[in-house]
């Protein structure tokens, strides 16, 4: 029988880093760390208006099976996101209305799968950030004899996540930064911000992207 561990113990980012990184979006995260951490781009939200921004707790588990996601709702802590790998099968539904409401008991930072969910209108109406490949009815097992981990470094798609990394959701998709390169990709985020905005001005004048650029 797999067992979790009693506790989960990795650093997280800086409430403040975060705070700023939480006013960026997932785009500009994506383009100013150097274009990493681009998760795959059939996790979306459940609805466009769905913002996340928080450490990654990740959990690893057999596919069809959600055991390890209740293990991490158990031991996440308040403003964690959880990052699910589970294991490929993707049209099972690991997650509904009843884990979002101890998620939101329990102040998680939103959902993160490479999965199903279910119960999606009871789920936007409860407004938990929640970001799954797709929608599906299709229930899961709970086997304990099945292994899992939790707090592991797993991959999604391209992109590598460690737990504590920063996890920056929207309507364009999901974003992971490595926590040893947040503050570089914030400071780039927020002067990205500053020059397209400069940019954008100029464009309301008579301005032409091809001149502003160099494209001609």
């Amino acid at each position: 029988m797999s067992k979790p561990p009693a506790t989960v113990d990795f650093a997280r980012p800086p409430a403040a880093l975060m705070a700023r990184a939480a006013k960026l979006a997932t785009s500009t995260l994506h383009e100013a760390a150097g274009q990493i951490g681009a998760l795959p781009a059939g996790i979306r939200p459940l609805h466009l208006d769905m913002r996340c921004c928080g450490p990654a707790f990740t959990v690893k588990g057999p596919p069809g099976d959600n055991l390890w996601l209740h293990h991490a709702l158990a031991l996440a802590a308040p403003g964690d996101v959880v990052v699910a790998d589970v294991g490929g099968l993707h049209e099972a539904s690991y997650w509904g209305e009843v884990m979002t409401t101890q998620a939101m008991a329990r102040r998680l930072g939103g959902l993160v799968i490479d999965g199903g969910v279910r119960d999606a209108q009871a789920m936007i109406a409860h407004g938990f950030p929640t970001f799954s490949r797709c929608i599906s009815m299709r229930g899961t097992a709970k086997d304990r004899g099945f292994p899992g981990k939790l707090g592991i470094t797993i991959a999604l798609g391209e992109a590598i996540i460690a737990a504590g990394d920063l996890v920056v959701g929207d309507g364009d998709g999901v974003v992971v930064i490595p926590r040893d390169r947040l503050e570089a990709a914030v400071a780039a985020g927020e002067a990205r911000v500053e020059k397209e905005a400069a940019a954008m001005d100029k464009l309301r004048g008579d301005a032409m992207t091809v001149d502003m650029y160099g494209w001609r």
